[in-house]
Formats: C-alpha cells, sequence, structure tokens
C-alpha cells in the first residue's frame, strides 16, 4: 500500500513538472500596441527629407545645416497633422521641412488591435545646401 502511494505520488509529482514545459498555446505574446512607423524604414524616410527638402534661396546661400525636431500626429488613414516645430535651425528651413513631413503618409499607430492617432517626436538632419 505505501509503495503504490508512493507511485502515485511521484506520478502526480512528474506530470505536474513535465506540464510546465509543454507550451500552452493559449499564453502567447501578442504586440497591441505599435507606434507610427514611416513604410520604408526610418533610413529612408530621413534620407528622404534630407534630399528631397526644398529650402529657400536664402537657406542654400547660407549653408544651413543643423536639425529640426517636429512634433505631429499621425491620424488612423495614415496622414500627418497637427506638425509643429520643437527645436528648429532657421524659420525658413524649420518650415520647409515641416511642410514636407505633413504631406508624408506613415503607418498609422496600432493599440489593443485598433488604428489610432498617435503622437510622434522626429528629429531631422538638414542641409540646405
Amino acid at each position: 500500500m505505501k509503495k503504490s502511494a508512493l507511485i502515485l505520488f511521484f506520478a502526480v509529482l512528474a506530470s505536474g513538472l513535465f506540464a510546465q514545459t509543454k507550451p500552452d498555446p493559449q499564453n502567447i505574446q501578442v504586440k497591441t500596441t505599435r507606434d507610427p512607423e514611416y513604410p520604408k524604414g526610418e533610413k529612408a524616410l530621413y534620407q528622404e527629407v534630407l534630399m528631397n527638402v526644398k529650402y529657400s534661396p536664402e537657406a542654400v546661400k547660407k549653408y544651413v545645416e543643423g536639425a529640426v525636431e517636429l512634433s505631429f500626429d499621425v491620424k488612423t488613414d495614415s496622414t500627418v497633422i497637427n506638425c509643429i516645430v520643437l527645436k528648429g535651425v532657421e524659420a525658413s528651413v524649420d518650415e520647409a521641412v515641416k511642410n514636407y513631413v505633413t504631406k508624408l503618409k506613415f503607418s498609422p499607430g496600432m493599440m489593443n488591435g485598433m488604428k489610432v492617432k498617435m503622437n510622434m517626436d522626429m528629429v531631422f538632419p538638414v542641409k540646405a545646401h
């Protein structure tokens, strides 16, 4: 009787240990929040802004360089709104970068599996040459 009780005890203990090592299909990590992102990647975004922004003739003449920090919202339809300059280098350069970024499309942010409007802060390098 003692032998069978002891065997039963170890069997229950062993089954409990092995049950914990099996993967649980319902214990899956799901990323429920995702920030907005540029479809071609962050490096491509910086390169596009750096190469394609049209600066004023005065900024080009002065060879203005630096970084423009922007804050903007990405809506659920991928459009950019409420773009403001947090830190800039020169008013005309700041405005040119702001106007260019406002025309770009981003993948919208996600929260709990649903598209949501999200705010982004980004710093863009600029070279008016």
